[in-house]
């Protein structure tokens, strides 16, 4: 009859911010290590993501298989079309989606994960490149790829060290790098990012003025001629709290706020003209600024609304 196991004694809580710290700690140090040691094979897996014409496929099975598809998502948000491949549903089919412009990148932290068998040789009969992301160079992955990045030796956090944890960090990590590195290389931009995320708050950052300013007949716009009376009209329809001052030739010459009427509040402010209260000179932004920017200016300079120059 087998012994009941003794339950381990409770940890306090101390212990338990001591555990998390030292995972945190044992996997920054690895990322590290994996930082000093990227070098030719690094830049001949980014070259060939960048010279890619068709796909990336990403493929892995296991915990390596979650990474997989973060790597695949991250490259395709950056420009570079990817998709994940079951290496399991691979030999079952799959392997059609995968054309020899494509090409591959397949996660096995031993490089002798069975599942991807039928894909590696799948690449190479093919001549599909083909990038492996493994501990071990010298595995049947490593030897068989075009690019091995070889993730340094160092043990998982588990502390039975059996749990995929600072080897798919590592993984990540490296996915993220070749993504970044590739987006550079390419000259990715804030608009390519931006088709990419439409939605969500990434979205709303990335907008641009000129997708959310008022114009045409929804603008408060009056002639630098034009009598006060007329223009706190115009600023009263409007709901604006300010009117911007056209000269003759449309250009504008100034804009006057409610600050500016406060600082003109005497007996004959309405018999005046608006070239007499109007602030001159306003600063202006251009439509094409980001949305996130322009309010960054308006926060600094404590304004609340912001003339388009063109």
């Amino acid at each position: 009859m087998l012994k009941p196991v003794p339950k381990p004694a409770p940890m306090n809580d101390a212990e338990l911010l001591a555990a998390g710290q030292n995972v945190l700690t044992a996997e920054s140090a690895a990322l590290t290590k994996m930082a000093r040691q990227l070098g030719d094979v690094f830049i001949k897996a980014v070259r060939l993501l960048v010279a890619c014409k068709g796909r990336v496929v990403v493929s892995g099975m296991g915990k390596s298989g979650h990474i997989a598809r973060k790597i695949a998502a991250t490259l395709a948000s950056t420009g570079t079309p990817a998709l994940f491949v079951h290496p399991g549903e691979a030999s079952h089919g799959d392997l059609g989606m995968i054309v020899p412009d494509d090409v591959v990148i397949a996660l096995s932290n031993s490089g002798e994960t069975a599942e991807l068998t039928d894909l590696v040789a799948y690449t190479r009969r093919f001549s599909i490149p083909l990038i492996a992301i493994t501990a071990r160079a010298h595995s049947s992955l490593g030897g068989s790829a075009d690019a091995t990045l070889e993730l340094p030796p160092v043990p998982e956090v588990c502390p039975m060290g059996l749990a995929p944890t600072t080897s798919t960090t590592m993984m990540l990590a490296l996915g993220d790098a070749l993504a970044v590195a590739t987006l550079e290389c390419k000259g990715f931009t804030r608009d390519d990012f931006r088709n990419f995320h439409p939605g969500g708050k990434l979205g709303k950052t990335l907008l641009r003025v000129n997708e959310i300013m008022h114009s045409g007949d929804e603008l408060p716009l009056v002639k630098d001629s034009d009598i006060m009376s007329h223009v706190l009209v115009v600023m009263t329809e409007k709901r604006f709290g300010c009117a911007a001052i056209v000269d003759n030739g449309g250009a504008l010459a100034g804009l006057i706020t409610d600050g500016d009427l406060r600082r003109h509040m005497k007996n004959d402010l309405l018999q005046k003209k608006a070239a007499d209260v109007m602030t001159k000179n306003p600063q202006t932004i251009g439509p094409q600024m980001l949305a996130a920017e322009a309010l960054k200016i308006l926060n600094e300079k404590k304004a609340h609304s912001f003339a388009d120059r063109r």
